[in-house]
């Protein structure tokens, strides 16, 4: 019984990205200069991202590949800039995303 319930949960928290590791990969790769947790800057506040994508399975990926290319015209007219993999890794964009999809 004990491994049926404790050892699924402990997995899933090792697995998903603390709150200070995903602040620090935000302010590494400069996102914080347009985003905030709470408040609309230049770009969405995070939360705004998170209750929009909410229950979207593919949100995810979508987000990733937009981090990447860049774009505008989802929360206004002002054009986020491409993110390279040089700029932000895979890895710590994942991490963000989760992060971000997370928050209430």
């Amino acid at each position: 019984m004990y491994r049926k319930l404790v050892l699924p949960l402990l997995a899933a928290a090792l697995t998903v990205p603390s709150v200070q590791a995903s602040e620090a990969i935000v302010k590494k790769a400069r996102c914080v200069a347009c985003h905030a947790i709470d408040k609309k800057l230049v770009g969405p506040a995070y939360r705004d991202v998170a209750a929009k994508y909410r229950g979207d399975a593919g949100a995810p990926e979508r987000l990733a590949a937009k981090v990447r290319a860049g774009g505008s015209g989802v929360w206004g007219d002002i054009p986020m800039i491409p993110h390279p993999a040089d700029k932000i890794s895979d890895a710590d964009l994942a991490a963000a995303i989760a992060w971000v999809l997370a928050l209430e």
